[in-house]
């Protein structure tokens, strides 16, 4: 199959069957990018993931331009990104058509109840998993703390909270005298 076919339709279905955002696409990604095609390591999509939520745009979106860009240059870039965002405009172009003729109805409005719920659990589980890829160590343990803390009772900007955390992080392991990744 022409590769940039495969890189297409594997984001696309990506994107056509996840639902609630970026974090609940990350069990689906790391399956598909990392276990079935090898296009990324687990480290590498956890970085992807840290980079795409610090840079603008949605996170889905950017993680697969990196990977696409990875395996296939800018033009897998472009097709990975093309490929996960065009079941969603698909879907959502027909969902603005129709929408304002049924949100009222009891029975719409319990199903994005339902949806929304389930939404919770998945991030969650996209939660954990990043979690115990992300934090490996004490100092790991205290930039986590460090953020939470502000994020959640001093609603300190994520802009802040992100930079805060990568000086914190060249900071650790300089003084630890290893300069590279966290083992």
């Amino acid at each position: 199959m022409n590769v940039y076919l495969d890189l297409f339709l594997t984001f696309a279905r990506i994107g056509g069957l996840t639902f609630g955002g970026g974090y609940a696409m990350l069990p689906i990604l790391q399956r598909e990018v990392v276990e079935k095609r090898g296009w990324a390591s687990n480290e590498e999509l956890m970085d992807y993931y840290a980079i795409g939520q610090c840079t603008p745009g949605v996170i889905a979106v950017n993680t697969a331009t990196f990977i696409g860009l990875k395996n296939r240059g800018v033009l897998g870039g472009i097709v990975a990104t093309l490929g996960v965002v065009f079941p969603s405009l698909l879907i959502i172009t027909v969902i603005a058509a129709f929408i304002s003729n049924f949100a009222d109805l009891a029975v719409v409005q319990n199903a994005f109840a339902g949806v929304r719920v389930c939404v919770c659990v998945l991030i969650v589980n996209a939660v954990v998993k990043l979690w115990k890829k992300s934090v490996v160590d004490l100092p790991a343990l205290f930039i986590c703390l460090a953020v939470f803390l502000c994020s959640a009772f001093f609603s300190v900007t994520p802009v802040l909270l992100v930079l805060f955390a990568g000086v914190a992080g060249v900071i650790i392991q300089t003084l630890k005298g290893k300069g590279g990744k966290v083992q």
